[in-house]
């Protein structure tokens, strides 16, 4: 499992570590019941506190993609279609928000931003 830190990311080292390890499960570079590294190896491996890596490890587990096992390691979680959906639609959701406050910004009205999210959409849809 390869893990790159940005530094001068504003977005959290456990977040970075997060979106990492959650993008390695969807294209398939980790697999379904795979063993991740120990909290303890990660840490050593990448050069970041333990305590971040548990973060980490904890938000996957909360959100589905991987299990714990007392005793035996953290396991990458089978993959369900509904927990990709619901992730997909955060993601939509966090993406509109943005969209959201920048229109505002700029008082772009709320027709017109519609009117590009039919555009960009397509009408056929």
């Amino acid at each position: 499992m390869k893990i790159i830190i940005s530094n001068s990311s504003p977005t959290p080292i456990y977040e970075q570590i997060k979106e990492q390890i959650i993008k390695q499960i969807w294209d398939d570079e980790l697999q379904e019941n795979e063993i991740l590294p120990s909290i303890r190896a990660l840490a050593m491996d990448i050069k970041i506190s333990v305590m971040t890596i548990k973060k980490a490890y904890d938000e996957l587990e909360k959100e589905g993609y991987v299990k714990t096992v007392q005793g035996k390691g953290t396991f990458v979680a089978l993959k369900s279609n509904n927990l990709a959906i619901e992730n997909a639609k955060k993601e939509i959701e966090d993406h509109l928000i943005k969209a959201i406050n920048l229109a505002n910004k700029f008082e772009v009205s709320k027709k017109d931003l519609i009117d590009l999210i039919e555009i960009f959409y397509g009408s056929d849809k």
